[in-house]
C-alpha cells in the first residue's frame, strides 16, 4: 500500500493532489488550504479577502450616507403623513392628524425674493408664539470656510429651542459636522425678475429712503448709477452676465466650490437638497399661499401668520420695501437674460412644479401655464460667482427693528 505523503512539518500533505497551480506562497501554511466543506462552498484566501473587502465598502457607504445626513426624520414623517400619492388626483381637504413639531428651523433666505417681509413677521411671530428667532450680524457672507461652517453651525446648533435661524448663506450640512440636520425653508421667484430687482436696488433704493442707494453703494459712479439695462445686458457688462446671474441654485446647492459653477451638477444637487432637506421652498409670487402651507406645516411658528400679512398697516410698511425706478428692458435684453439663466431657469420651474403639486394635496388652486421647454442655449464657460452685493446689507437689521416697534 503506497504511503501517505508526509509535508516537512509533520502530518499528511495538505495537498495530496498536487499543490495549487502557480504554488503556495511561503509562509502562508493551511491558510491556503481548501476547506473540506461542501464542493460550492470552497474558497481560497483570495476569495475570503474580496468578500471582506466588499462587506467594508458598504459599511463605509453607509456610514458616509449617515453622515451626510439623509432626510431630517421630521421631512421623513411627512411625507408619510402626506402618502406616496403623486397629489393629482387629491384635491379633498387635508386629513386631520398632527402633523410632528421640529424644534430646528433655518430659513437661509434668497436675496430680493420678499426675504424683508418674511422676516418682519418672524419678528411678530417669535414673540406671539414663544419661539426663538435667531438672526446673524453678518449680512453679507453667503460662502463660508470650513472652519466658518463649523463655527456657525455649533451656534446655531446650541441655540435655545425652539428656534428658527435666518440669514442669507448657502445650503449647509449640519450633519457633516456632527449637529442635528435642521429642517430648511426658503422662497424663491423668477430668475428675471429678482435680477432686475436687484439691478435698480442697487442703484435707487426703495420707499424708505431716497438717500439709502448713496449708504448701500457709496464707491459707485453716477454714469455707473445711472447705466442703462439694455445697454448693460446687449453690451455683456459683468453685472449683467455670466457668472454673475448664477445666483439663486447656490443656495440650494451648498458650500461645494462647483455650487458657484453655472452647471448640471450644481442644478441636480440642489435639485437633491431641495428633496431631502427642505420642507417647502416657495414662489415670491404666490406668496399667500407659501405662508398658508408655512401655517399647515409648521403652526407652532406661522400659525395666524395669514391675517398678520392682510393687516392694511402692515402691508402699508412692507410696501415701503418696493424696489423704486425699474424700467423694463426691451425684449431682445430680456432674451438674453433667459439664455443666460438656463440653469436658474431649470430650477425655478422645477421648484415651482413641487409646490404646486404640494398645493393640489392641500386642496389650493393654481392658475398656472403648462411650463415652457427646456431651452437649449449655449452657456459660456462658467467662471465662479462673485459674493452677491445685494442682500440685506447692515442698515435692514435696524429698519426691521423699527417696525418691529412701530408695529408693537
Amino acid at each position: 500500500m503506497k504511503k501517505k505523503q508526509q509535508h516537512p512539518g509533520g502530518g499528511a500533505d495538505p495537498w495530496p493532489h498536487g499543490a495549487p497551480l502557480g504554488g503556495a506562497p511561503p509562509g502562508l501554511g493551511s491558510w491556503k488550504r481548501r476547506l473540506p466543506l461542501l464542493p460550492f462552498l470552497r474558497f481560497s484566501l483570495r476569495d475570503y479577502g474580496f468578500c471582506m473587502a466588499t462587506l467594508l465598502v458598504f459599511c463605509l457607504g453607509s456610514l458616509l450616507y449617515q453622515l451626510s445626513g439623509g432626510p431630517p426624520r421630521f421631512l421623513l414623517d411627512l411625507r408619510q403623513y402626506l402618502g406616496n400619492s403623486t397629489y393629482l388626483d387629491d384635491h379633498g381637504p387635508p386629513p386631520s392628524k398632527v402633523l410632528p413639531f421640529p424644534s430646528q428651523v433655518v430659513y437661509n433666505r434668497v436675496g430680493k425674493c420678499g426675504s424683508r417681509t418674511v422676516v418682519l413677521l418672524l419678528r411678530i411671530l417669535s414673540e406671539k408664539h414663544g419661539f426663538n428667532l435667531v438672526t446673524s450680524d453678518i449680512h453679507n457672507k453667503t460662502r463660508l470656510t470650513k472652519n466658518e461652517q463649523m463655527e456657525l453651525i455649533k451656534n446655531i446648533s446650541t441655540a435655545e429651542q425652539p428656534y428658527l435661524f435666518t440669514r442669507h448663506v448657502h445650503f449647509l450640512n449640519f450633519s457633516r459636522f456632527g449637529g442635528d440636520q435642521p429642517v430648511y425653508i426658503n422662497i424663491i421667484r423668477d430668475p428675471v425678475n429678482r435680477f432686475l430687482s436687484n439691478y435698480f436696488f442697487r442703484r435707487f433704493g426703495d420707499w424708505r429712503g431716497e438717500q439709502n442707494h448713496m449708504i448701500r453703494t457709496p464707491s459707485m459712479r453716477q454714469e455707473e448709477r445711472y447705466l442703462d439695462i439694455n445697454e448693460c445686458i446687449l453690451e455683456n457688462y459683468p453685472e449683467c452676465s455670466n457668472p454673475r446671474l448664477f445666483y439663486i441654485i447656490p443656495y440650494f446647492c451648498g458650500q461645494h466650490p462647483r455650487c458657484r459653477e453655472p452647471g448640471e451638477w450644481a442644478l441636480e444637487r440642489a435639485k437633491l437638497n431641495v428633496n431631502e432637506n427642505f420642507l417647502l421652498v416657495g414662489i415670491l409670487e404666490e406668496l399667500e399661499d407659501v405662508l398658508l402651507l408655512l401655517e399647515r406645516f409648521l403652526p407652532h411658528y406661522f400659525k395666524g401668520v395669514l391675517s398678520i400679512y392682510k393687516d392694511p398697516e402692515h402691508r402699508k410698511l412692507g410696501n415701503m420695501t418696493v424696489t423704486v425706478k425699474k424700467t423694463v428692458p426691451s425684449p431682445e435684453a430680456v432674451q438674453i437674460l433667459y439664455q443666460r439663466m438656463r440653469y436658474e431657469y431649470e430650477f425655478y420651474h422645477y421648484v415651482k412644479e413641487q409646490f404646486h403639486l404640494l398645493k393640489r394635496k392641500f386642496g389650493l388652486k393654481s392658475h398656472v401655464s403648462k411650463p415652457p421647454l427646456r431651452p437649449h442655449f449655449f452657456i459660456p464657460t462658467p467662471l465662479e460667482t462673485e459674493e452677491p452685493i445685494d442682500d440685506e446689507e447692515q442698515d435692514d437689521e435696524k429698519w426691521l427693528e423699527d417696525i418691529y416697534k412701530s408695529w408693537k
